[in-house]
């Protein structure tokens, strides 16, 4: 499925850093890291990545959570997740990463705020201003599938900002080390 809308790619690097993060072993106990975006993976990963380790640290938890949530929930055609998006979308996301590491000083400060993890995931999202009052009110809205492991989006969706929102809060929805993975059904 080709991708006619452009994300933020920014936007959609800081709410996957934030649901990460809130999903790691010393938070939420989605996935088995513990603490790789706080201050563990700082220390371990800064000395041979002095500039971006940051970055590093992304990459590791990244590929863990979307492990982890392939494993509570195979995404089927037509439908995303947050670490589950189309191909052009994650090929653009993808390419972004050069720049992000050119800037990595730009990001520090949200890294930083990353190191302890909070104990409300929507809370976390309104904090970075990355959730609004509606959003928040969709996400309370949702209910978990029958078998407790996702929580669908209601209708077909355009992938835009707004549904990559929902598909981070949704996780939300998910409780302590019983994650349950937001998808969306996307419109033609």
């Amino acid at each position: 499925m080709q991708s006619s809308v452009r994300l933020n790619l920014d936007r959609l690097l800081k709410l996957r850093l934030i649901v990460a993060r809130h999903g790691e072993m010393d938070g939420a106990r989605w996935w088995n890291t513990k603490g790789v975006l706080g201050r563990n993976g700082k220390l371990l990963l800064s000395r041979g990545f002095p500039k971006t380790h940051s970055f590093s640290q992304a990459r590791i938890a990244f590929a863990v959570a979307s492990a982890r949530s392939a494993e509570r929930f195979s995404a089927v055609p037509g439908t995303a997740t947050l670490w589950q998006l189309p191909a052009d979308i994650e090929d653009e996301f993808d390419a972004r990463w050069a720049h992000w590491l050119d800037h990595a000083a730009d990001w520090s400060g949200f890294f930083e705020a990353l190191q302890t993890p909070g104990d409300d995931l929507l809370a976390t999202l309104k904090n970075q201003q990355l959730l609004s009052e509606n959003h928040e009110l969709q996400v309370t809205r949702l209910r978990r599938s029958a078998e407790g492991r996702a929580v669908p989006l209601p209708g077909a969706r355009d992938l835009d900002d707004d549904t990559v929102t929902l598909l981070a809060g949704a996780f939300a929805r998910g409780e302590a080390g019983n994650p349950a993975i937001p998808y969306a059904r996307l419109a033609d």
